[in-house]
């Protein structure tokens, strides 16, 4: 109880004063006066004990229904292998119905439940200095990752992006990748979508010869670009923050991998990647297009297009014709065998190649 309370009402009741005046006397409000004396005499010196002034109702508390509903999606995406943190629960929560509270509630939800572990030390997003293509098939991010058969077999996975809206392209399993299987992957993705202005990749034999230990021809994939005009960039080596999309990209596909069992053949994975497809491009929001889905941002605007120049690509070497009569020319990741003709066998040819087109001269025949 409040001592100056019970005195201001005993100063009205044994007193006499008017309410009013005990207002003045005790430095109050009368209408403070009037509340003190009005819960006295309905329920005597309780009554003028100090109350709680927190409100009676809450309205903004999360709804039961809501918090189990965030709970169990946790638990949900947790065990699909799915992301699980709160902006992504958000969207979950909104496209099934609910009214989604804050991302900071149900971050709070999560603590609660001893499901989110705070990790102070961890650098912020904020901290990072991030790089995205304005419009759709600005830029291609190419990457070969790897997985695992349940045999114990070691497989590999080329997958495409889109930089601007992380929209999987494309995403296929093989024991090994050619460059010659490169190419083919990204003529059907041009017929399919259209031609990039630029790629990005790392600097993989698959996707580049500049750093080739013995230095030659362009390889399948850079005569490919080359031929629609597409520009192409390498990140730098040793360095693979150039390429943090597709990086950070696998991690998401690994999580999903590993929340299921070993697929036995490649097909069997190659059903798995398509499932994943479908999820990672229609059901999953992303935080960096506006909790967007890739599928949603890479329809949304309208595609680029290339801006290079076509390349030509000139070059010559000296081959000599082999028993068979032919000259071995590798072009576009493959082997080319051009038959000379047997008689020719042993002599030494000059080859010129523009492109596409080779042009043989033999020794001792127009000046060679």
């Amino acid at each position: 109880m409040k001592p100056k309370n019970l005195v201001i009402v005993r100063a009205v009741r044994d007193q006499g004063l008017t309410h009013a005046e005990a207002a003045a006397r005790f430095g109050v409000t009368r209408q403070w006066v009037h509340t003190l004396v009005t819960r006295y005499d309905a329920e005597g010196p309780a009554g003028v004990a100090p109350r709680s002034r927190a409100p009676r109702t809450h309205p903004a508390t999360t709804p039961p229904t809501v918090r189990a509903r965030v709970l169990d999606l946790r638990r949900e995406l947790t065990k699909q292998g799915a992301d699980a943190g709160p902006a992504t629960i958000a969207w979950h929560l909104e496209h099934d119905g609910y009214r989604a509270p804050s991302t900071a509630t149900i971050r709070r939800i999560l603590h609660a439940e001893g499901l989110i572990t705070p990790a102070p030390e961890k650098r912020p997003r904020s901290s990072y200095i991030r790089f995205e293509a304005d419009l759709p098939n600005e830029c291609w991010q190419a990457d070969i990752t790897h997985w695992h058969l349940a045999s114990g077999t070691r497989v590999e996975i080329l997958d495409f992006l889109d930089d601007h809206s992380r929209f999987l392209l494309d995403i296929r399993v093989a024991a090994a990748f050619t460059g010659p299987m490169v190419v083919t992957a990204m003529t059907e993705l041009i017929a399919q979508y259209g031609a990039p202005t630029s790629t990005l990749t790392d600097n993989g034999l698959v996707f580049t010869t500049r750093l080739a230990r013995f230095k030659g021809a362009r390889g399948g994939f850079e005569k490919l670009l080359a031929a629609h005009g597409i520009t192409q960039k390498n990140g730098r080596p040793g360095h693979p923050q150039t390429q943090g999309k597709i990086e950070r990209f696998h991690q998401t596909l690994k999580r999903f991998l590993a929340a299921r069992p070993l697929p036995d053949t490649t097909d069997d994975l190659q059903a798995l990647l398509t499932e994943f497809q479908t999820w990672y491009n229609t059901r999953r929001p992303h935080r960096s297009v506006g909790r967007r889905t890739p599928h949603h941002a890479y329809t949304a605007l309208p595609k680029a297009t290339p801006t290079g120049p076509h390349r030509s690509e000139w070059r010559s070497r000296t081959d000599k014709v082999d028993k068979d009569g032919k000259v071995t020319l590798r072009y576009a990741g493959k082997l080319r065998h051009l038959g000379i003709g047997k008689t020719h066998a042993g002599t030494a040819v000059l080859l010129l190649i523009h492109d596409r087109n080779g042009l043989i001269a033999i020794e001792g025949v127009g000046g060679f």
